[in-house]
Parts: C-alpha cells; sequence; structure tokens
C-alpha cells in the first residue's frame, strides 16, 4: 500500500513537471511566402520575442503566391507577399500592410548605367534590344543576359506592374530566379547581366538610376524613386489571438519608426 501511494506521488510530481503553466505556454506562429518580406519579418520577429519570449515562429521562403496559397489552405498562420492582392486571389483574405520597398533595376558594377528610362526598361527586358551595344551610355559589349524573377514572385509582379506597364510581357528567354538572393548572386558573376531585385539585395551590384533617380531607401522614402511597393501579412479573415497581436506590433508606429524605418519605408 506504501509502495503504490508512492508511485502515484512520483507519477503526480511528474506530471507537474511536464506540462507547462498557463503563464509559461508556448504560441506558435506559422509564415510562408515573399522572399523580399522575408528579411524584415525576421527583424520583426527578433524584436516581437523581447517581450514576447514565448512565441515560437516557423517561417519559410518561396514566393508571394507560395505565401497567400499556404495561407489560404491554413497550412500557415499568415502569408507574407510583397504584391497587392488580386482579383483571382482566393476569397476570404485580409491584407495588413507592413512596409513600402524599392525594387532596382541592376547590373555588373563594371556596366554603371548613368540612366535608364521606362522605354529603356522596357525594350531590354520585353527583348527588343537583345544587345548592349544598343543600350545608350552601356560600358560593355556583347548580349544582355536577362534575369528575372518566376511568377509565384511578389517582385515580378510588382516589376510587371511598375516598369512593364499592361501591354508588355517579360520576354520568355530571360533567366528566371526564385529568389532575390539568386537574381542578386546572378548579377554580380556576370558583366553582361541585368535583372531587377529588392533594393535591401544590391550589394555587389549596380543598382541603375530610373528616370534620373537613384534606388536607395532615402529616395524611396522620400517619394522621388518611382519604383515603389508594398509588403503585406495575409490572413485568412481577421487576424485574431497570438496573430493579432504580432500584426498590430509589426504595424505600430513605435515599431515602423524603430524597425521598419532602417531599412525600408514604414507604410505610415
Amino acid at each position: 500500500m506504501k509502495r503504490s501511494r508512492l508511485l502515484l506521488l512520483a507519477a503526480g510530481t511528474l506530471a507537474a513537471a511536464t506540462f507547462p503553466t498557463a503563464a509559461h505556454a508556448q504560441s506558435k506562429i506559422l509564415m510562408s511566402g515573399s522572399t523580399s518580406v522575408y528579411p524584415l519579418t525576421a527583424d520583426l520577429i527578433k524584436a516581437y520575442k523581447k517581450n514576447n519570449p514565448n512565441t515560437r515562429f516557423t517561417v519559410s521562403q518561396g514566393g508571394s503566391d507560395v505565401g497567400i496559397g499556404d495561407v489560404a489552405r491554413k497550412r500557415v498562420n499568415i502569408g507574407m507577399s510583397s504584391r497587392d492582392q488580386q482579383s483571382g486571389d482566393p476569397g476570404g483574405l485580409n491584407f495588413y500592410k507592413i512596409a513600402r520597398d524599392g525594387v532596382c533595376i541592376a547590373t555588373h558594377p563594371d556596366n554603371n548605367l548613368a540612366n535608364l528610362s521606362q522605354q529603356n526598361v522596357q525594350d531590354i527586358f520585353s527583348g527588343k534590344v537583345r544587345r548592349w551595344q544598343d543600350v545608350p551610355g552601356a560600358k560593355v559589349t556583347g548580349p544582355i543576359n536577362l534575369n528575372v524573377r518566376t511568377q509565384a514572385s511578389g517582385t515580378q509582379d510588382a516589376f510587371r506592374n511598375i516598369f512593364m506597364g499592361p501591354s508588355l510581357n517579360v520576354t520568355p528567354s530571360a533567366s528566371q530566379k526564385a529568389s532575390n538572393g539568386l537574381v542578386q548572386t546572378a548579377i554580380r558573376s556576370d558583366r553582361n547581366a541585368i535583372g531587377y531585385l529588392d533594393v535591401n539585395f544590391t550589394q555587389g551590384t549596380y543598382p541603375v538610376p530610373y528616370k534620373g533617380v537613384a534606388c536607395n531607401l532615402r529616395n524611396a522614402k522620400s517619394g522621388q524613386y518611382p519604383g515603389v511597393r508594398n509588403f503585406w501579412f495575409v490572413t485568412v479573415g481577421p487576424a485574431k489571438g497570438e496573430v493579432k497581436k504580432f500584426i498590430d506590433f509589426a504595424r505600430s508606429s513605435s515599431t515602423q519608426s524603430s524597425v521598419v524605418a532602417k531599412k525600408y519605408v514604414p507604410y505610415r
């Protein structure tokens, strides 16, 4: 009898040690989507966990369409998107703007063009102009090696809307890359390369001034640079619980000024 009571007491002690109290319970937020939004998301999570250490995050990349598709299918709690909501998106989604950002046209540093007009960009990326000697101010000769994003990319969608317009498509001969980092690597390693990428991925490349305005954070913040797009967190229905708490944190004035403004354009 005494042995049985000891076993029960030991089991009770183990149970108390195994299961956390409500005060220490962990929340988990799953996220996926845009490779452009990912670095900002990582910064926001780091800042959020300072006062919310028990909230766990799992974040994967794959493109804006992937994030929107994942959240619509309830595979994740938040989709990351660097494109605006479209008429073909699943119903019932809520888009929360968290920042704005610049899209740069970039070349190899050896080919530091003084400027590209919208017509120049359209001619190059549509395939109408295929050799650098036919581009005003080019410092290299030979074929133009185009690097673009895949169809799932929000950066690709922003490039098409901002630079190409509704009536022009990027030539199918362009090399498609799955992330900003891969576009960056391709441009760094090829004197004849050109591509478009997020302003935070331009290191080692030459961001070409567009319409006479340099592509940098200062000009994006001032509104001078015309190639600016929105960043979004996406949920199914209105955000609730810990997800709402995190999104509200990201969108708050204090976070916008202390975290977002360091590398991005505050949405407010």
